[in-house]
């Protein structure tokens, strides 16, 4: 079950209903604990380390689901086109025997020249990275509520179709802290900007800015390009339209998937929604092969993210072809000034 389902209260009945009381309960407890680390770094009570380079930080305030990684690819390849050594520092959550997680598998496949450091300790990460790796410009995954490491660029984003995490911190809602914690971000992006009404949009960006009235502003959209078949097969996006598919994934927010889908043209005929970061374990591919063997007829085709491909690693299940949908960080408005706003940070020791 999607726990947004749970969440936003659209799961009905008295299971439904206890579960969000007892999660209710142990929101407060929570927000305490959010509300004195911050204090504690605010009054400088905690302390904040720097880095030898400049810091990038990409973050959330929400869980799962904003679409971080292609933007982190977006940035990370504009730093590679000043010529610059760039490397990734992740906490490395739901990381697997190798040592790396979901995130880090993709992000390898598109970045193979941009080393990727998995460790909760960031400052340490970075201390390797610039000493061991002569990294001259640091990109830090998943950073806003990291606030041990110091940056120079804070930006965070925020998915439109679920801006304010259903208005609760967890475990109630989705909001890792609360809205008005974004008066600490340079920049904030409206990510899939193009999937809500104007009027929504607006409304949202209004609300933004008045957490953030300092921050610099931008709506962007995740691209749909093509599909890939593990490893190297590839079609066209045009070729979903009006195809019969299932959607199998272990994400953030499926939901997002499975509109993307729809927007192609196609016809979502089921869906099988693993936790996110499921490692697709041998017990988990029975269930997906049993899933498979019921689900009703018609489609051979099934999509998945590219997230869950690289751990999927193959190109066929239960005799259904795989294919992950390929999506790209597109700008919508404001793209042109924080690019330049990443460059600043990046070059902040350069003549």
């Amino acid at each position: 079950m999607d726990p947004r389902e749970l969440l936003s209260g659209r799961r009905r009945g008295a299971p439904a209903t206890c579960l969000r009381l007892v999660l209710s309960a142990a929101t407060p407890p929570y927000r305490a604990v959010i509300a004195a680390r911050n204090l504690a770094y605010d009054r400088g009570w905690c302390q904040t380390s720097r880095a030898d380079v400049p810091v990038i930080s990409i973050g959330n305030l929400t869980v799962g689901g904003t679409g971080k990684t292609p933007l982190v690819r977006h940035i990370a390849r504009r730093l590679r086109e000043l010529d610059l050594r760039v490397a990734l520092l992740s906490r490395g959550y739901g990381a697997g025997d190798s040592g790396a997680n979901d995130e880090a598998l993709e992000l390898a496949w598109w970045l193979p020249d941009v080393p990727h450091l998995q460790q909760p300790d960031r400052v340490a990460a970075a201390q390797i990275a610039v000493e061991e790796l002569e990294s001259e410009v640091l990109l830090m995954d998943d950073g806003f509520q990291h606030r041990r490491l110091g940056r120079d660029l804070d930006i965070v984003l925020v998915d439109a179709t679920c801006p304010f995490g259903f208005g609760r911190l967890l475990p109630r809602g989705l909001l890792r802290e609360p809205i008005r914690s974004l008066r600490r971000a340079d920049v904030v992006i409206l990510s899939r900007a193009d999937a809500v009404s104007d009027e929504q949009r607006q409304a949202i960006l209004g609300r933004l800015r008045q957490s953030a009235p300092q921050a610099l502003f931008a709506t962007a959209t995740h691209r749909p390009t093509g599909l890939l078949g593990w490893p190297d097969r590839t079609r066209d996006i045009a070729s979903l339209q009006d195809a019969p598919v299932r959607v199998l994934s272990a994400i953030g927010n499926p939901q997002a998937l499975v509109d993307t889908l729809r927007r192609c043209g196609a016809q979502v005929i089921d869906t099988f929604c693993l936790p996110d970061h499921d490692r697709y374990d041998g017990p988990t591919m029975q269930r997906v092969r049993n899933w498979l063997s019921e689900s009703p007829a018609g489609a051979a085709d099934v999509i998945c993210t590219h997230k869950d491909l690289v751990k999927l690693q193959t190109d066929r299940i239960a005799g259904n072809n795989v294919w992950a949908i390929l999506i790209e960080f597109a700008w919508l408005d404001g793209g042109d000034a924080v690019d330049q706003a990443i460059r600043q940070a990046a070059m902040r020791d350069r003549s």
